[in-house]
């Protein structure tokens, strides 16, 4: 059995011990595994920014480490949730580059956790004007936006 199928029978279990009913579809990314959860039950992870998702990303993250390894990302996803989150975080990402360009101050995000830092610095590393940095020693950090000279 593959990993992924591991993964997504883990999944299965989880939100089934839950009492939700969802079905994973599992897609490919050059970025990772995307393993997105769909059904009506989805709302209940999806709630509050996401937190029941984000710990359920945590839980599957923390049971696969050692399969995993450092350079293997498994994205857990609900009904698009998250897509569209990161597609929000790198529109505002791209936003605040072009701020910092046009007002010669550097912008902030934040704050963020890892995942969301990530898709920002991603999302700026495209853009030959601009640099990220992360700051802050706590789990939770803002991102500097700032303009190239």
């Amino acid at each position: 059995m593959s990993l992924t199928s591991e993964i997504t029978e883990f999944l299965q279990s989880v939100v089934a011990a839950m009492g939700m009913d969802l079905s994973p579809t599992v897609e490919e990314t050059p970025d990772g595994t995307r393993i997105n959860l769909e059904g009506e039950d989805g709302g209940v992870l999806v709630r509050r920014d996401g937190e029941g998702l984000q710990a359920l990303q945590h839980l599957t993250a923390t049971a696969f480490r050692r399969q995993l390894g450092d350079d293997r990302r498994i994205v857990i996803d609900c009904n698009g949730f998250r897509k569209d989150k990161d597609l929000e975080l790198k529109q505002m990402a791209r936003f605040n580059a072009e701020k910092s360009r046009s007002s010669g101050m550097p912008q902030e995000m934040g704050p963020l956790n890892p995942y969301e830092r990530r898709i920002v610095h991603l999302a700026i590393a495209e853009d030959p004007g601009a640099t990220s940095e992360s700051v802050g020693d706590a789990f939770m950090k803002t991102v500097i936006i700032s303009a190239t000279k």
